[in-house]
């Protein structure tokens, strides 16, 4: 039987910026097709070391490596949704133009073809978004516009999908579609998001990624409160979220 290729793997790995540590030998690989999530306190490192993921950023020491590539070489199989979007509410783009914008990487020069809105249609649909193809995206709510972000990186049909922040600013109803419908995605995409709250990404992931300064990553079933007060340096109100047993893909 052939064993899993891991999609992300860091190997000994710190950074630093102006000389003040703030990751320190990082060490931790997530497996092809995993649900992962990336969690921590403020200041911990989680953006850092998603940047480092993405290539943003290159390791003081140590080696990111995303299917056995350094990461600026692994790009076209990277799917990347920000925290935030700034764009000109005036500008007059649909939904299914902003979808499209993700199969640039993946055709030559020209227009999009018929293989090109298939796939950004299904993106779409994965996101459950059916019928909003033709809709003005500044007309969309907070909580739409995110997950046409989304459906735009699956666009680009990638093996991995890296999300920072996806729900920040979106109600627990949301939150919970939104996970459900990354969880449900299938098609051997590995999923990483970076989240403020523990309890409510244990319900979905099957791995936990803690960041602060050092990485541990754990098993949903092995996240206890002492882990807890391990990294964030208290009890938090998130705790009691972690009865609720951890879904699977």
């Amino acid at each position: 039987m052939t064993e899993r290729q891991d999609a992300v793997a860091c190997e000994g790995v710190s950074f630093s910026y102006d000389g003040a540590p703030v990751l320190e030998d990082v060490t931790f690989t997530i497996p092809a097709g995993a649900f992962f999530s990336i969690v921590g306190p403020n200041g911990g490192g989680k953006t850092t070391l998603l940047r480092l993921l993405l290539g943003l950023l290159a390791p003081r020491e140590g080696r990111v490596l995303l299917f056995g590539l350094p990461p600026r070489e692994a790009r076209h199989r990277v799917g990347y949704v920000p925290q935030h979007l700034h764009f000109d509410p005036r500008f007059p783009v649909t939904v299914g133009e902003v979808v499209l914008m993700g199969r640039l990487g993946r055709r030559r020069l020209g227009p999009n073809g018929p293989d090109d809105v298939a796939v950004a249609r299904r993106a779409i649909g994965d996101m459950g978004l059916e019928g909003a193809w033709s809709r003005p995206f500044p007309s969309l709510s907070g909580g739409e516009r995110q997950r046409v972000l989304v459906a735009r990186a699956l666009a680009a049909e990638p093996d991995l999908l890296l999300l920072d922040e996806p729900t920040a600013n979106a109600d627990m109803a949301l939150e919970s579609r939104l996970f459900a419908l990354l969880q449900g995605l299938g098609r051997g995409v590995t999923v990483v998001v970076v989240s403020h709250d523990l309890g409510f990404v244990s319900r979905y992931v099957e791995g936990v990624i803690c960041v602060n300064r050092r990485v541990l990553v754990h098993p949903v079933s092995a996240v206890t409160g002492e882990v807890i007060r391990d990294l964030y340096g208290a009890d938090l109100h998130m705790v009691h979220h972690l009865s609720t047993g951890g879904a699977r893909r």
